[in-house]
C-alpha cells in the first residue's frame, strides 16, 4: 500500500532520479536496440554543395558482398517531400505582418539536384555496417557542378534617421552559425511486421508524435495507427532532435520494403553535415535615444540564412520567435522588424538552444550598449532607466505579445549587488592605468516559452497545437504511473515531474514512475522544446492529479459517510473537514476504486485520469547577467574573471536542476561568443568546421566558477507559476561577453565588433588596427 511523504517535494533540490542509469552506462538509446534479421544503412552523399546529378551507378555497390539493397531517389516512388511545419505564405492574413515564403522541395534521397554538402542521393542497406559503408563508396555519381551560395546576404541599408533623436547609432551584427553538437548522434532503427503491416521506428526524437504525425501522413502515406514511434533515452537535443529528417523516413520505407529492420547511426561528420543548424543572421539594428537617455525606437533589418531547405519549423526562428522578442525588457517608443530569409547551399538552419530568443536579445543588448557609449552614459544606468515598471498580468508590447509578469529592476538590481559594481568599475580603472585591459559587459534579457495557444500559433503559421498531454494512472496499491506528451533528453523530467505527483498526491517520490516518448502507450503529445516541459506539460500532469484527487473525494466520502464538499485532501490523506480523526489514506481510496465493493453509486470504477493543456499565453523568463574579462594585449585571448546570472523563471519545482540547466546554457552561450562557429568555404561551400579538430567547444578548464540567484516573479498563466528555465543561459551569456570585450578594448577605440566568435585571432587583429594600440 502506498504511504505518505514526510514533508513538501516542490521546490526542493533532489538529486535527479535518472542519473544513477547513465553513470553506470545503463541507459537505453537508439544504438542499443538489437533485432533479429537487423541490416545496417550507409547513405551516399553529395561532396558538392551544388550540383546537378546526371546518373548515378549502383551496379558494383549491388555486388559488394553482404549488401541487400541500394536505393536512390527513383526508387522512392509515391513518397512526398519532407514537410516545413511554418507556412508563412501570404493566404494567411495576421493583422500588422506582411510575410511571405517560398516552399523548395525536400526529398528524402534528392534524384535531380544536391543543394548542399551532404545532401543524400542514395542508400545502401547491407547485412552489416562495415559491408553498407564499403559498398557506399562503391556508388558513382555523375556529377555536374554549379555554383553554390553559402555566405548569408548582406542586410540592406538604410539612411533614415529617428525624428527627434538626440544621438542614433547604427550596427552591423552578426550572429553566426553554430552546430548543436548534442552527446548522442541522430539514429534510428526501423522495423516492419508484415503480417500485421505495423512500423515501429525508433529514432532519437525530442516529438515522437510530431515525428509520426509528419513522416505518416505528408511523407509515406502510411496510417498513423499503423506506425510506433519509440524516443527511448536521448543524449540531448538542443533542438537538433525536433525536425523530421531523411535518414529516418528513407529507413522507415526501406525496412517497408525489405520487410527487415533496418539502422542508421550517424557519423560525427554525417552530424555536422546534415543536423539542423543554428543561428546565422545578419543584422543591421539602428537605436534612436533621447538626451535623458530614453529609447525612443529600434529598427532592425535582418537577413536570416535558412539553408538549402526549409526545415520543420525553420520559417519560425527569424520572425515569431525573433521578432516578437525585439522589445526586450525595455520601454520602447516605436519598434520596425524586417526580416529576409535566403536560401545557401548549405545545411539547412532551424531551432538551436534558445531559437530566435538569443538572436533577438543578442542584437537588443548589442545596440543599447552602443547606444549608451553613443549618449556617453553608463551602460547599466541607461539600462535601468528604460526598464518596463513591475507588472503582474499583461504588458502589450510593440511587437504583437504581451508580457505575463516581470520585475526587470529587481533582477538587475541583485546582479548588480552581487556584482558590487562601483567597486569593479574602479577595479577596472586602477587595472587600466596599469595597462590592463579589463572589462565589464552586462545582458538584461526577456525569454518566450511555452509558445501558445494554438489558435494563436495556428494563425502564425503553426502546422500543430502547441498543447501537451499527461495521463496519470494509480494503481490499486496507491502508485502511480504518468503518461507525458513531454520528452526527456537531459531535462531531468522522470524526477522533475516525480516531484510534483508526489507533493501533489502526499506520496513518497519513490511511488511515483514517469513514462515518456512512446507514442504506443503515451495521449499524443508535442514533446520538448522551447522551455516549455515544466509550464505546459507538467500543467497537464497536474490538472489529471486534480481530477483523481476530486474522484478519490468521492470516493472518500462514501468510505467516511460524508458529503464529498466536506472532504479535503492533503499529505496523502482525505479528511473530514472539521473532524480531525475521520480520515482514510490514499492508498485505501486507490485500492477501493479497483475494488469497488463499497463504493459509491454511479460512480466508474479505476482511478485513471487524462488531460490536455493548452496555455492561454506564452511565459516569459527574463533576468540580469553579467561577465568580468581580461583581455591579454600581446594575444587577443580572452580570461572570463567572473560570470554572475540572476534569472527569474517564475516558482522552481528543483532548483538543483535549474541550477543546471542555467549553467550548462551559458557554457553553451560563452561558446558562441568566444569559441564556436560554423564555417563554410566561399567558393567550394565544403564545411570547413565540420569536425571537432575544426569546431571549437569549451571546456571545463576555459570557463569560470558561475556566480547565480534568482528572484521569484511567478506567472499567471499556469496555475503553479512557472516559467522555463532551459535556454535562459544560451540567450543572456553571448552579448554580456562581448559587451564585457567591447569594454575592455574601449581605451583603445575599439567600440564594436560586429561578429563573434570572439577567437584569440580576433581579438588581436581588432587590437593591432585600433588607434589606441599605436
Amino acid at each position: 500500500m502506498a504511504t505518505v511523504a514526510a514533508d513538501r517535494l516542490f521546490g526542493k533540490s533532489i538529486k535527479r532520479r535518472e542519473d544513477p542509469r547513465f553513470i553506470t552506462g545503463r541507459g537505453q538509446y537508439v544504438d542499443d536496440v538489437k533485432l533479429p534479421g537487423m541490416t545496417y544503412a550507409a547513405f551516399v552523399r553529395s561532396p558538392h554543395a551544388h550540383a546537378r546529378i546526371r546518373r548515378i551507378d549502383t551496379a558494383a555497390a549491388l555486388r559488394h558482398p553482404g549488401v541487400v539493397a541500394v536505393f536512390t531517389g527513383k526508387d522512392m516512388t509515391g513518397v512526398n517531400s519532407l514537410p516545413c511545419g511554418w507556412d508563412l505564405r501570404k493566404e494567411k492574413k495576421i493583422p500588422g505582418v506582411v510575410q511571405d515564403l517560398a516552399m523548395v522541395p525536400h526529398m528524402p534521397l534528392t534524384s535531380d539536384a544536391a543543394r548542399h554538402v551532404g545532401d543524400p542521393v542514395a542508400v545502401v542497406i547491407a547485412d552489416s555496417q562495415t559491408a553498407a559503408i564499403d559498398a557506399a563508396e562503391m556508388v558513382r555519381v555523375d556529377w555536374e557542378p554549379l555554383a553554390a551560395v553559402t555566405v548569408t546576404e548582406k542586410a540592406a541599408q538604410s539612411d533614415a534617421a529617428f525624428k527627434g533623436a538626440a544621438v542614433t547609432v547604427k550596427k552591423r551584427i552578426v550572429n553566426q552559425r553554430l552546430v548543436a553538437n548534442a552527446m548522442e548522434p541522430r539514429a534510428c532503427v526501423a522495423r516492419y511486421e508484415d503480417a500485421t503491416g505495423d512500423l515501429t521506428l525508433w529514432v532519437t526524437s525530442q516529438n515522437p508524435h510530431v515525428h509520426r504525425l509528419l513522416m505518416c501522413a505528408f511523407v509515406l502515406g502510411i496510417p498513423e495507427h499503423k506506425v510506433r514511434v519509440i524516443a527511448p533515452d536521448v543524449g540531448g537535443g538542443f533542438g537538433s532532435k525536433i525536425f523530421l529528417y531523411n535518414e529516418e523516413v528513407v529507413c522507415s520505407w526501406a525496412s517497408r520494403r525489405l520487410k527487415r529492420p533496418v539502422r542508421w547511426t550517424a557519423s560525427r561528420r554525417e552530424a555536422y553535415l546534415t543536423d539542423a543548424h543554428g543561428r546565422d543572421h545578419v543584422t543591421d539594428a539602428e537605436i534612436a535615444l533621447a538626451r535623458d537617455g530614453k529609447i525612443l525606437g529600434l529598427r532592425v533589418k535582418t537577413t536570416a540564412n535558412l539553408g538549402a531547405y526549409l526545415s520543420t519549423f525553420a520559417p519560425a526562428v527569424p520572425t515569431f520567435l525573433y521578432g516578437t522578442l525585439l522589445n526586450g525588457v525595455y520601454t520602447i517608443g516605436a519598434i520596425h522588424c524586417e526580416v529576409t530569409g535566403v536560401f545557401s547551399n548549405t545545411t539547412a538552419v532551424d531551432a538551436y538552444r534558445g531559437a530566435g530568443r538569443p538572436e533577438a536579445c543578442y542584437a537588443i543588448e548589442r545596440i543599447v550598449e552602443a547606444g549608451a557609449r553613443g549618449l556617453g552614459m553608463d551602460v547599466a544606468e541607461l539600462r535601468k532607466k528604460n526598464f518596463i515598471p513591475k507588472f503582474s498580468g499583461a504588458y502589450q508590447t510593440h511587437v504583437a505579445v504581451s508580457y505575463d509578469s516581470g520585475d526587470y529592476g529587481a533582477a538587475w538590481d541583485r546582479m548588480l549587488q552581487m556584482l558590487d559594481y562601483k567597486k569593479v568599475r574602479a577595479e577596472q580603472e586602477a587595472a587600466r592605468k596599469q595597462g590592463r585591459l579589463l572589462g565589464i559587459g552586462f545582458s538584461a534579457y526577456i525569454e518566450a516559452c511555452s509558445i501558445a495557444p494554438s489558435k494563436l500559433v495556428g494563425a502564425l503559421g503553426a502546422g500543430a497545437g502547441l498543447y501537451e498531454s499527461g495521463k496519470v494512472r494509480v494503481h490499486p496499491t496507491g502508485m502511480v504511473t504518468v503518461f507525458t506528451g513531454s520528452h526527456s533528453h537531459g531535462q531531468g523530467h522522470e524526477t522533475t515531474f516525480a516531484q510534483l505527483v508526489a507533493d501533489k498526491l502526499g506520496i513518497p517520490i519513490e511511488q511515483v514512475d514517469i513514462v515518456h516518448g512512446d507514442t504506443g502507450s503515451v495521449a499524443f503529445g508535442m514533446g520538448t522544446y522551447g522551455s516549455r516541459s515544466a509550464s505546459v506539460g507538467g500543467t497537464a500532469i497536474l490538472m489529471s492529479l486534480n481530477k483523481v484527487i476530486e474522484k478519490g473525494k468521492k470516493i472518500a466520502a462514501h468510505l467516511l459517510e460524508a458529503s464529498p464538499g466536506d472532504i479535503d485532501f492533503s499529505g496523502g490523506e482525505f479528511r473530514v473537514k472539521g473532524a480531525p480523526g475521520k480520515a482514510v489514506p490514499f492508498g485505501a481510496v486507490s485500492l477501493t476504486a479497483y475494488v469497488p465493493h463499497n463504493y459509491p453509486e454511479g460512480l466508474e470504477p479505476g482511478l485513471e485520469e487524462t488531460s490536455f493543456y493548452d496555455p492561454s499565453n506564452f511565459c516569459f523568463p527574463f533576468g540580469a547577467h553579467a561577465c568580468v574579462v581580461e583581455v591579454e594585449r600581446d594575444t587577443g585571448n580572452v580570461r572570463i574573471l567572473r560570470y554572475l546570472a540572476v534569472d527569474d523563471v517564475g516558482n522552481v519545482i528543483n532548483p538543483m536542476i535549474v541550477d543546471g540547466m542555467v549553467h550548462g546554457g551559458i557554457a553553451q552561450g560563452v561558446g558562441q561568443a568566444l569559441w564556436e562557429g560554423a564555417v563554410y568555404d566561399g567558393q567550394s561551400g565544403q564545411l570547413i568546421t565540420g569536425s571537432m579538430m575544426d569546431y571549437a567547444l569549451p571546456k571545463a578548464d576555459m570557463l569560470p566558477m558561475y556566480e547565480t540567484d534568482r528572484t521569484v516573479t511567478p506567472t499567471p498563466v499556469n496555475p503553479m507559476g512557472v516559467k522555463g528555465a532551459g535556454e535562459t543561459g544560451t540567450i543572456a551569456s553571448p552579448p554580456a561577453v562581448v559587451n564585457a570585450v567591447v569594454d575592455a578594448l574601449a581605451p583603445l577605440g575599439v567600440d564594436h565588433i560586429e561578429a563573434m566568435p570572439l577567437t584569440a585571432e580576433r581579438v588581436w587583429t581588432i587590437i593591432q588596427g585600433a588607434k589606441g594600440a599605436r
